[in-house]
């Protein structure tokens, strides 16, 4: 006995590839924040590895800064000249203001 179920065989296919294809749609809208999540922490990552990287070029300006103070005498004269208006006895200083108005051209 040969049994032919013709369009409940295929209609059977059909349905069981719906309910895969909706499966793994419901897999997909569920890791898909978690995926977003993801690529929005790796960009905070990045962002957040290039400020390291600024403010550790900071500290070593500064590190050089405070060594050059540190050993080095005509580097605190000269910030005492620039900065405080510092002069050694019997010496003129003669400070020029930045010009405001440019000649024109």
């Amino acid at each position: 006995m040969n049994v032919n179920l013709g369009i409940w065989s295929r209609l059977t296919k059909v349905v069981i590839g719906l309910v895969v294809l909706a499966v793994l749609l419901l897999i997909g809208m569920c890791y898909l924040p978690l995926i977003q999540e993801n690529e929005r922490m790796q960009a905070e990552i990045l962002r957040l590895n290039q400020q390291i990287l600024s403010e550790q070029e900071k500290s070593r300006q500064l590190q050089a800064q405070l060594d050059a103070l540190r050993n080095d005498s005509n580097t605190v004269e000269r910030l005492a000249r620039e900065k405080l208006g510092y002069a050694k006895p019997d010496e003129t200083v003669i400070h020029f203001e930045p010009a405001t108005n440019l000649p024109a051209r």
